[in-house]
């Protein structure tokens, strides 16, 4: 995500929080008949949000009341769709390469994922590697998730990513830099017996 994207997201969030507390403070003052100001469509712990008018004037058509539900139910759909997108972390679809004549080249992320994991699960002494692609289309960053075999050697398998995978994919790329963060595991076996 985007540095502008991220405070726009932090903007609208912010808004919509004040404007819930704003509400919902005001409900609960006049449902606890505190003193409200007077342009406050609920004045007391008696006011209902819909009067009976209000209730009946639709009561007649059949299209209203399952209009409404459908709303309200699509409007709590997306407002659990938006807090899920929050914690998703945003993979980068592309990485632009400069070809070396003038022109920039595009390589998908994923394919670039895909070579890293490779080359990082083919290193002795592990079993399983993940690579997701973060940050700027020119300026990528990664993060590894290297499942260790239990003979493995953290420091080797660790120092094997930068020297070869890393560098290949940097190489590759024509990226000055491509940071990165490792996450080493160990993976789960069964112990051995001992005669």
């Amino acid at each position: 995500m985007t540095v502008v994207l991220r405070r726009v997201n932090r903007v609208l969030l912010g808004l919509a929080g004040l404007l819930l507390v704003v509400l919902g403070g005001g409900v609960l003052a006049a449902a606890l008949d505190l003193p409200v100001p007077s342009w406050w469509p609920w004045s007391g712990p008696s006011d209902v949000l819909l009067s009976t008018a209000d209730r009946q004037r639709w009561r007649d058509e059949g299209w209203w009341w399952p209009v409404v539900i459908a709303v309200l139910g699509i409007v709590v759909l997306l407002a659990l769709w938006w807090l899920l997108v929050q914690f998703r972390r945003a993979r980068l679809a592309e990485v632009v390469v400069d070809s070396g004549d003038g022109e920039e080249a595009i390589v998908r992320g994923r394919a670039l994922e895909g070579v890293l994991e490779a080359d990082a699960t083919a290193q002795e002494g592990v079993a399983r590697a993940q690579v997701a692609l973060t940050g700027r289309r020119a300026a990528p960053r990664t993060r590894v998730a290297l499942h260790l075999e239990p003979y493995a050697s953290p420091g080797d398998a660790l120092t094997t990513l930068s020297t070869q995978a890393l560098v290949h994919a940097r190489t590759a790329t024509g990226l000055p830099a491509l940071p990165t963060e490792a996450r080493l595991r160990a993976v789960k076996h069964r112990a051995r017996r001992v005669a």
